[in-house]
């Protein structure tokens, strides 16, 4: 398929298309005319006539943009998360959707094994202490080790399991929820959605990774807080929506579990008036699990070959079905 112009709607705030990047784009489809921007505007703009849109998609105004492109055949998302798209007026239009995938696993594994170890060694205690410039020694009780420890992961894409992967080498129990479950060779269990007490019960430290869609809109909610353990920790590196923040507010106030490691939030940024900054449970990270150096060079490579696999006419890697499951 032929491509004339390619428009890229960068994120300000931490750029994902280096000029590197571009100069690899025309390497790969000599002809085109690149369009790079950082506002929708700006891109209608110069690029209202574009065939393929590049782009991170929670830039302000890109469904405007995608709205006003007519020629537009393609999004290419330089991250995994594509449901803004899939669940805006662009689900209806004669628009492909494709996803960046296959490169998240290596840093948000790290990011869960950093909260896990943060809570086992009781950090968030110590910092405290630190802060404080109080030698803490009574701490000391609270610090515990991986021995007999049960990581739960809730949904188990190529992210789950490679966080699945790093914790059962590093001797966890690893167990799994999945609508539909799975043998794995780093899972210990896979339990089905109808076994949910189950899995809730006998993890340690809770990981939510799947997509939101209305499925799983407020998934984990006071139900499923009530069924974890007293001593269990919650960690979420998906998406805010999954999870009803008002029960786990609740929850981590009324110390029904013991607390939790949030990477995404209902609401971003988190509102200032937030209970959760305050919660000495709590550590809190600025959607930052997936972020690495190396990421805006992987993420080049997934979308070089979909666009060697769109001139060619083959399938696209990672494109949206427009309804995902878990």
């Amino acid at each position: 398929m032929n491509i004339s112009k390619i428009a890229i709607l960068d994120y300000k705030n931490r750029p994902f298309i280096e000029e590197h990047h571009i100069k690899g784009i025309k390497e790969v489809v000599p002809a085109v005319e690149v369009v790079y921007a950082l506002s929708a505007n700006e891109l209608l703009h110069k690029a209202p006539d574009a065939d393929i849109l590049v782009t991170y998609p929670y830039v302000e105004g890109v469904i405007d943009y995608c709205k006003n492109a007519k020629n537009l055949k393609l999004i290419h998302s330089v991250i995994s998360g594509v449901d803004i798209l899939v669940n805006s007026e662009i689900r209806d239009m004669d628009i492909r959707i494709t996803s960046t995938k296959g490169i998240h696993g290596f840093p948000m594994a790290d990011h869960v094994l950093a909260y896990i170890y943060s809570f086992l060694r009781a950090l968030p205690v110590f910092g405290q202490s630190q802060r404080n410039k109080e030698w803490n020694e009574a701490a000391q009780a609270l610090c515990d080790e991986t021995f007999g420890k049960t990581v739960g992961i809730i949904g188990l894409g190529k992210i789950g399991e490679y966080i699945a992967k790093k914790c059962k080498l590093l001797d966890f129990r690893v167990i799994a929820l999945k609508r539909t479950p799975v043998q794995n060779q780093w899972i210990d269990k896979c339990y089905s959605t109808s076994e949910t007490e189950q899995f809730m019960k006998e993890a340690d430290f809770v990981v939510a990774i799947i997509p939101l869609t209305s499925e799983t809109k407020n998934m984990i909610g006071e139900k499923e807080f009530g069924m974890m353990k007293k001593s269990a920790y919650f960690i979420n590196i998906a998406r805010g929506g999954i999870v009803d923040e008002v029960a786990l507010v609740n929850a981590l106030k009324a110390k029904e579990i013991a607390g939790a490691g949030l990477d995404v939030f209902v609401n971003e940024p988190l509102q200032k008036d937030s209970p959760l900054w305050d919660m000495p449970n709590v550590i809190l990270t600025p959607h930052a699990a997936a972020q690495s150096p190396f990421y805006n060079d992987r993420a080049f490579k997934v979308l070089i070959e979909n666009l060697q696999r769109y001139i060619r006419g083959e399938e696209l890697l990672f494109e949206s079905e427009r309804s995902r499951s878990w």
